[in-house]
C-alpha cells in the first residue's frame, strides 16, 4: 500500500521578519506534468539521455551536450549521435568513469542566501550554493536557477529527469516571490500583469502580483508564476520603473521556506515527495 496521504498545508515562510506577510496562503495545488515516481517507471528500452537523467548524471540536455562532446562511450566505443536505445546501463562511461545505478529520486530544499553562484564553479573565483551545502549530500543538481543576488528557496534533486519535469513552464509549478522595490506601482498595474506582458520582445505568461505593503516609495510586491525566464521578476518590475533591491523566491510547488535557516538544506520527506508526484498530472 502506498503511505499515508500527509497533510496539505503550506504555512507562510518566516524567511525574512522584515518581509510582510503575504495575504495569501501558499497554494499547494500543482498542474504538472504526467509522470511517474521513479521505482514506477516503465522497463524496456529508453533514450541514454532519459537513463543518464535519472541516473543523476544530468538534465537530458546536459548529457545530450556530453555526447556531442564525446565525454560519453558505450563498451569502450564513444557514442555518436543518434545514440542507440538502451535498457540498461551496463558498459556505460561518462569521461570514463563507469555509471551507477540510479537511486531512489531524492529532493532537498536549501535556503540559498544572496551572493552565490546557482553554479557548480564560477570562472571568476565567486561563491557558489556547493561551497555552501552540508557535506555528505548526494550528487544534486539544481532546480531552475537563483540569480547571484536573489535569495530563497532553491530545490535539488539527484533525478534529472525529475528536474527537467519540474522546470518545464508546461508543468504549471507555481514560483512565488517577494520583492522589494523602490518606485511608484499601483495595484491596479499590477492585476494587468494577469494576461502576461511582453517587453523587449520576451513574452512573459500570467503573472498574479499583489502590492503587499508600502512606506513611502518602498514595497513589498508579490509575485507568483508559473515559468522561469532569466530575470524575469526583475524585468518585469524594472519595466514599470521600479528598482529591485532585495528578492526572495517563497515557494516552489507546495515546498516553502518554512522552518529552514540561511544556508540549511533539508531532505523532502519520501512520503511527501511520493505523494507530490502522484498528484503531478
Amino acid at each position: 500500500m502506498p503511505p499515508p496521504r500527509p497533510p496539505r498545508s503550506t504555512p507562510r515562510s518566516a524567511a525574512d521578519r522584515d518581509a510582510p506577510k503575504g495575504r495569501r496562503a501558499a497554494r499547494g495545488a500543482v498542474s504538472a506534468l504526467k509522470t511517474k515516481p521513479a521505482e514506477e517507471q516503465e522497463e524496456g528500452p529508453q533514450r541514454i539521455a532519459k537513463l543518464l537523467a535519472r541516473a543523476g548524471v544530468g538534465s537530458r540536455r546536459d548529457v545530450e551536450r556530453m555526447i556531442e562532446e564525446g565525454r560519453i562511450a558505450l563498451n569502450g566505443e564513444v557514442i555518436a549521435q543518434p545514440a542507440p536505445l538502451l535498457s540498461t546501463l551496463e558498459g556505460l562511461t561518462v569521461d570514463g568513469n563507469p555509471v551507477a545505478k540510479p537511486v531512489s529520486t531524492r529532493l532537498y530544499r536549501f535556503h540559498k542566501p544572496a551572493g552565490c553562484l546557482t553554479a557548480a564553479r564560477d570562472p571568476k573565483g565567486r561563491k557558489t550554493i556547493y561551497d555552501l551545502l552540508p557535506k555528505g549530500l548526494p550528487r544534486l543538481m539544481p532546480v531552475g536557477r537563483l540569480d547571484y543576488n536573489t535569495e530563497g528557496l532553491l530545490l535539488l534533486t539527484n533525478d534529472g529527469e525529475f528536474k527537467r519535469q519540474l522546470e518545464l513552464p508546461a508543468s504549471g509549478v507555481e514560483r512565488t516571490y517577494r520583492a522589494r522595490a523602490f518606485g511608484d506601482i499601483s495595484q491596479a498595474q499590477l492585476e494587468e500583469l494577469a494576461m502576461g506582458i511582453e517587453i523587449d520582445g520576451v513574452r512573459y505568461g500570467k503573472i498574479d502580483a499583489n502590492l503587499e505593503r508600502r512606506t513611502g516609495r518602498n514595497q513589498w510586491i508579490e509575485m507568483t508564476l508559473t515559468e522561469g525566464k532569466n530575470r524575469e521578476v526583475r524585468r518585469v518590475l524594472e519595466h514599470f520603473g521600479l528598482q529591485v533591491s532585495r528578492l526572495i523566491r517563497t515557494r516552489y510547488g507546495q515546498f516553502t521556506l518554512e522552518g529552514l535557516d540561511m544556508g540549511a538544506a533539508e531532505v523532502v520527506p519520501r512520503d511527501e515527495l511520493f505523494q507530490f508526484r502522484r498528484r503531478m498530472k
